[in-house]
């Protein structure tokens, strides 16, 4: 079997939608015996420019991040815009959404994965780099999503 070309074996984040951000981030404190996170929102489509289903959306979300020594935990909490948090809290409820890898290269890893068959179902811009998320339940099981950040 051919292996997908993410290009790393680093996982960087594991991603949970929620229903209630400040509910879900202070259960993960007392669990991990840390502070509770701030939470902030994404960005605006202005700055984000995120694509949902190949179609501009508006939609943006509550994120909090607990950051362990290994990968972070993403909590997101979406809004009602149409978006893959969205739709993955509508049809599961809350939970597992992502599996995230850091890459270098966005557009060639994204054409790479493509080429091996995930779909793009979201992509986005945040200050400091962008992200796209793929569909991999057929083959991954989860939804797969490519982090890049600008270097300095």
């Amino acid at each position: 079997m051919e292996a997908y070309p993410l290009g790393t074996r680093r996982v960087a984040q594991i991603g949970i939608v929620v229903r209630d951000i400040e509910a879900a981030s202070a259960a993960w404190a007392r669990l991990l015996g840390c502070k509770v996170p701030k939470w902030h929102w994404t960005e605006a489509y202005e700055e984000a420019r995120t694509e949902y289903e190949g179609q501009p959306t508006p939609a943006r979300a509550k994120l909090a991040f607990f950051r362990l020594e290994n990968l972070d935990i993403e909590l997101i909490e979406p809004d009602d815009q149409p978006s893959t948090w969205r739709a993955w809290l509508d049809e599961h409820g809350e939970g597992v959404h992502h599996v995230a890898f850091e890459v270098d290269g966005m557009a060639a890893h994204t054409e790479a994965l493509t080429q091996a068959g995930l779909r793009l179902i979201q992509r986005g811009e945040y200050t400091g780099g962008r992200y796209a998320y793929f569909d991999g339940a057929s083959s991954a099981r989860a939804v797969i999503e490519l982090l890049e950040n600008d270097r300095p």
